[in-house]
């Protein structure tokens, strides 16, 4: 993705570091590591809480390995998430989900993540990544064999994605290059980040244990999901109301990438 596109999870940082303060966080999970960006942060905020950082990415960037191992607080674990989240992983005060981008990965995650911290009777905070478009309501393939076939949508690594086109477009638009697969088609059931996000809400979110969401319509979307029975969710929900589901965030989101998809469209024809 060009260097044009801000497009990581850190830029939400001044957002994310206030809300860990709010809930009092020390130990953080984080699924889909992002070295050099959002797992340094995290080490950071854990290290000065006294906490600890687990990642769990089968595949990190070259040297994070090496990284994670020479710090004192933080985890690797090598698995793909639903594996990791399987065999066990502890419950901590905050997840940030950002690996791979389509409904069966992130539904199932959120389901295995409420099913940790309801076990250990903690409350639940998760931090997820790409709710907003592209990947809203069209999954991503990083790794298309994962997802089982009944959940795995038509793809290519050949097509892009354009805003306000269903479809897809071949060598055109926001595509991965080779790196990761688009489903052919957005919409539908069980399609898409944010949808994965709506269907686990209606299952989870009950009067008992009653959940709250918010949306951050830029850099490609952020979901927070809290527990509304947690002592710190007040302050918290304070803290993000102006943010969510902003219109004027939303409309400065779209133009953005409007803007970066005509130089694309233009790179693309020169090179054509």
């Amino acid at each position: 993705m060009s260097e044009l596109l801000i497009h990581s999870m850190s830029e939400f940082s001044s957002l994310i570091l206030p809300c860990l303060d709010h809930a009092k966080t020390k130990n953080i999970a984080e699924i889909g590591s992002e070295f050099g960006g959002m797992s340094k942060l995290l080490t950071q905020h854990a290290g000065k809480a006294g906490g600890t950082l687990t990642c769990i990415d089968p595949e990190p960037a070259d040297g994070f390995a090496d990284w994670a191992r020479a710090q004192g607080n933080v985890k690797h674990i090598g698995l793909p998430s639903l594996d990791a989240l399987q065999v066990g992983v502890e419950p901590v005060d905050a997840w940030f989900v950002d690996g791979d981008h389509n409904y069966y990965t992130v539904y199932h995650e959120l389901t295995a993540i409420d099913r940790v911290q309801r076990d250990a009777g903690k409350p639940l905070l998760a931090f997820m990544h790409d709710v907003s478009w592209p990947c809203a309501r069209r999954d991503f393939y990083y790794a298309p064999d994962r997802v089982p076939p009944g959940w795995r949508h038509p793809h290519s690594y050949d097509h892009g994605v354009r805003l306000g086109e269903d479809g897809v477009f071949a060598g055109r638009g926001l595509r991965g290059m080779g790196s990761f697969a688009v489903a052919l088609q957005a919409g539908g059931e069980r399609n898409g980040v944010l949808t994965a996000v709506e269907d686990f809400l209606k299952e989870a979110d009950t009067e008992e244990r009653p959940l709250f969401y918010v949306h951050v319509p830029a850099v490609l979307g952020l979901g927070i999901i809290f527990d509304a029975n947690a002592d710190w969710s007040g302050a918290l929900a304070e803290f993000l109301l102006p943010f969510h589901a902003n219109p004027l965030i939303a409309r400065l989101e779209e133009n953005r990438l409007r803007n970066w998809l005509e130089v694309v469209d233009y790179q693309d024809k020169a090179a054509s």
